[in-house]
Order: structure tokens, then C-alpha cells, then sequence
């Protein structure tokens, strides 16, 4: 019994410590934006992945991060690294020309099909379309240039095991056996980290990859609504039936974040503002972090240690 009662005081001192360590105001407010973010995705009918990585101190919201999605549009980015590859490696010159052939050309998103001369093309200027205008003719012969199969090698080297690029642009019949192109919201935050932090065969070739996508149209992102216009974004998404995908770098200068979030199986007519109501939280809180001391008071972000 005195053992007990020698030994409750120190439980107490425990708890209370603990207790303190939880409600510190910063991990108040990450619980508030978890459960927040947890709402949004629980009152949609479809399956949501969320990565969101804080690119200043690594921390990161995770919700459905190793499920597999299909990634439409937004596989054109494991394409674009692999075009920077290669060059870097010598296989040829990004001021090298390629010719578009007639039979080439593919619908969908882009200029090219609506081009009176599609002679030939600098690989640069391939990659920027692919990008900039999501042009599928752009990305087909990219891939015809650096081939499906070193793509999903390099993926593998890098320990991306679930992205991979299994069929070209524009091809109904491949969707319809399941040959998707894929990713998790893991893996592809993973990969805008690497391209954020210079990490992607040097810093040199990481920025020019992250302006190319910052020549993404704008108007194109489901993540844009949720910040001001003033926040440069870096992003490239994808649209397939039932699918939303979108990998961005959210350059907020006080605090910028890497986001993946991915959708499918949704509902026509239902839970249509999920990536954007997503975006706003996350916005509302990397910006007050950024901005605020430990305590909770907005001063100027250049003195917040």
C-alpha cells in the first residue's frame, strides 16, 4: 500500500507532462486540421488518397497514402524525369529534333493535333507540352523516345514499386483491360520532395523540371481554388472517368508543401469539391504556420526561428 501511494505521484507527474506535450498550440492545431481533412474525405463516396509533406521540417498528413490509383494525366511526370535522364546520361540532346508523324497524332488534351505543320519538335519543347498543355502526342512520342520499359526500371531503382507506366495516351481499349497507369500518393510526394529538395541529378535539372511544371495552365488545377493566386504552383494533373489525380508543389514561400491527392471510384453529381475544400485546409494551415511564432501570434515570417 505505501509502495501505491509513494508511486501515484509520479504516475500523476507523468500524465500531467504527457498531457502538456500533447496540447502544445502547434499540435492542437495539426489534430484540428487532421480531423478536418479526415471530414472532408470521410463525406465523399469515393476512395481518397492524401499525402500533404511539410518541405520544411518533413512532417506530413497521410490518409490512404499506398493505395494504388489510376494516375491519367498526371503519370506524365515519371515520363518527363525519365526525358531529363536520358539526356543527362548522354542517350541524346534535349535540343535534339523529332519528327511527328501523321499517324502520331492522338486526341485528347493538347496542341499538336490542331497544328497545320507537326514536322519536328526539340525534346525540350515535346517535354514542355506534355506538361504545360498535356499534350498526348507530345507524351506518346516521349515514351516511344525513352522507352515504357526504362521508365518503370529507373521508377524501380528510385524504390517507387507501385508507379508505372503501362500503356500510351489515348488508348481506350488498354484502359479497358486494366493496363492503367499508376501511382500512390506515397510515391508520387515522394518524387516532388526529390525534385523540391534538388535531389533529381542535381539542382540544376530538378529546377528546370519544377518551372516546367509551374507553366502548367492554372486553370487546370483543383488545388489552385484553395490557395491565393499570388502562390506559385507547381503541379500537373489527370482526369479519367471516376478518377482525379493531382501531384503539385505548393511554393507558399513561408512554408511550402508537396501535396498528392488522388480520387476514384467517385459518384457523378456527388462530393464534386473534394480536392479543392482539401487544398483549402491545407493552405489555411501551412500559411499559419509560416507565419506565426510557436504561440499563435502572426508576426513577420523573416523573424520566426
Amino acid at each position: 500500500m505505501n509502495y501505491l501511494m509513494r508511486l501515484l505521484p509520479l504516475v500523476f507527474l507523468m500524465m500531467t507532462v504527457t498531457t502538456q506535450a500533447q496540447n502544445q498550440p502547434k499540435d492542437v492545431l495539426r489534430q484540428k486540421t487532421q480531423q478536418q481533412l479526415q471530414a472532408i474525405i470521410d463525406a465523399s463516396p469515393a476512395v481518397t488518397g492524401l499525402v500533404a509533406v511539410d518541405l520544411t521540417s518533413g512532417e506530413a498528413f497521410s490518409f490512404n497514402a499506398q493505395a494504388v490509383f489510376p494516375q491519367a494525366s498526371a503519370i506524365k511526370v515519371p515520363i518527363l524525369l525519365e526525358v531529363y535522364r536520358q539526356a543527362h546520361n548522354g542517350k541524346f540532346r534535349l535540343t535534339d529534333l523529332r519528327p511527328i508523324a501523321p499517324g502520331q497524332v492522338v486526341g485528347g488534351t493538347g496542341i499538336i493535333k490542331d497544328l497545320p505543320d507537326t514536322t519536328a519538335f526539340s525534346i525540350r519543347n515535346l517535354a514542355v507540352l506534355m506538361i504545360a498543355l498535356s499534350d498526348n502526342t507530345a507524351t506518346n512520342a516521349l515514351i516511344d523516345l525513352v522507352g515504357m520499359k526504362h521508365i518503370n526500371a529507373s521508377l524501380q531503382a528510385m524504390g517507387l514499386k507501385q508507379t508505372r507506366v503501362q500503356r500510351k495516351m489515348i488508348q481506350a481499349a488498354a484502359s479497358g483491360r486494366g493496363e492503367e497507369n499508376i501511382s500512390t500518393p506515397a510515391e508520387a510526394a515522394r518524387l516532388l520532395q526529390l525534385l523540391y529538395k534538388g535531389e533529381f541529378l542535381s539542382k540544376e535539372t530538378s529546377a528546370e523540371i519544377v518551372a516546367i511544371l509551374q507553366k502548367t495552365n492554372r486553370e487546370t488545377s483543383r488545388l489552385a481554388p484553395g490557395l491565393p493566386a499570388h502562390v506559385p504552383l507547381a503541379f500537373k494533373p489527370g482526369i479519367l472517368n471516376g478518377v482525379s489525380t493531382e501531384w503539385a508543389l505548393v511554393l507558399l514561400p513561408e512554408r511550402p508543401y508537396a501535396v498528392a491527392v488522388m480520387e476514384n471510384y467517385k459518384v457523378p453529381g456527388q462530393a464534386e469539391r473534394v480536392v479543392e475544400d482539401l487544398s483549402k485546409v491545407l493552405y489555411q494551415y501551412f500559411w499559419r504556420l509560416g507565419n506565426a511564432t510557436r504561440y499563435g501570434t502572426y508576426v513577420d515570417p523573416k523573424l520566426i526561428k
